[in-house]
């Protein structure tokens, strides 16, 4: 991937001088970047693929019950360990007699919760810290860059085994508290990565004529910085986000793979993985580890695409 940290403003010469002078060049320069990306979006093919798996898999979090009526809870142990089959099961069933289709269907859910809740969590903390810090600049910038670093040092896998090792989640608990904890732990580690990106974004655009011209005219910091500055400072975050949704779908199938993660009675691929991980498992029950992987490997492999469709229309470098 690119450095996102550095991508540059899609504005060329003759926009510079019909925007640079006016204290509303700013929410013009925004319109012709996002307007210019639409339109590279919608001639990469990468980007429509990848946009109809993620519909896709939306639609099995959202509405899990166009795709299966089973209930994914119901267990018969006497089909335990059954081969698919077209007739009966389509992905067969695991050791413990649940339907492994029905199962990883409504695993999207989870998966997708701790996803975009930790992405919209990581956004909102980075992205005000390194718009904060490089707005005000000087000791307040140097303060929350050190604190920063402490927590970008930490591996985001290994981070999440000191932290849910220590606050542990237990089969049984409620589920917004299995999913809340594995969401705030990344979200604890993962905020810097965001905020390192949005404050070189930041202070690449707060120096332009726009902005100063605002400035003169009187504009309030929160105005500057809403209206002027974070309109044409946002790009290389969301393209950071979109990708890292896919990072923290992994993440969170890797610590429930581990036992640490989703516990039930919360349903996840990583769960299915790791109940699945056994090398007799393996060896007689191959479609129990198989398919949750792949419906894993799919969505990560989605949103990593579409983060890559999406740098590549912001970043007129790469086209």
């Amino acid at each position: 991937m690119a450095d996102s940290t550095t991508m540059p403003q899609l504005i060329t010469a003759p926009q510079a001088e019909q925007v640079g002078g006016g204290p509303d060049g700013g929410g013009q320069q925004a319109r012709s970047l996002w307007s210019d990306a639409w339109r590279e979006l919608r001639g990469n093919p990468i980007f429509w693929i990848s946009a109809g798996l993620i519909v896709i898999i939306l639609l099995m979090a959202v509405v899990p019950q166009l795709f299966t009526q089973t209930d994914p809870n119901f267990a018969d142990l006497r089909r335990a360990r059954e081969a698919p089959s077209f007739d009966k099961a389509w992905f067969g069933m695991d050791s413990q007699g649940y339907d492994v289709y029905s199962r990883t269907i409504h695993g999207a859910r989870s998966s997708l919760i701790v996803g975009l809740l930790t992405t919209l969590l990581v956004v909102i903390i980075g992205g005000s810290i390194g718009t904060i810090g490089a707005y005000l600049g000087g000791w307040v910038d140097a303060v929350l860059s050190r604190i920063g670093e402490i927590f970008f040092a930490i591996p985001l896998i290994l981070g999440g085994l000191l932290f849910l090792y220590q606050f542990p989640n237990h089969a049984g608990d409620p589920y917004i508290q299995l999913v809340g904890k594995v969401v705030l732990v990344m979200t604890l580690i993962a905020w810097p990565q965001t905020a390192r990106v949005m404050r070189s974004s930041v202070l690449q655009v707060k120096p332009n004529d726009y902005v100063q011209a605002a400035r003169a005219l009187g504009a309030s910091p929160a105005r500057l910085i809403f209206q002027h500055i974070l309109p044409n400072a946002a790009a290389p975050v969301i393209v950071v986000a979109t990708i890292n949704l896919g990072v923290f779908i992994a993440t969170e199938g890797t610590l429930s793979f581990l036992g640490i993660g989703l516990q039930p009675p919360a349903i996840s691929w990583g769960q299915a993985i790791s109940d699945a991980s056994g090398i007799g498992l393996i060896r007689t029950a191959p479609h129990m580890l198989l398919f949750p992987s792949l419906f894993l490997s799919i969505t990560v492999l989605a949103f990593i695409m579409l983060g890559d469709a999406v740098r590549d229309a912001l970043d007129p470098k790469l086209r």
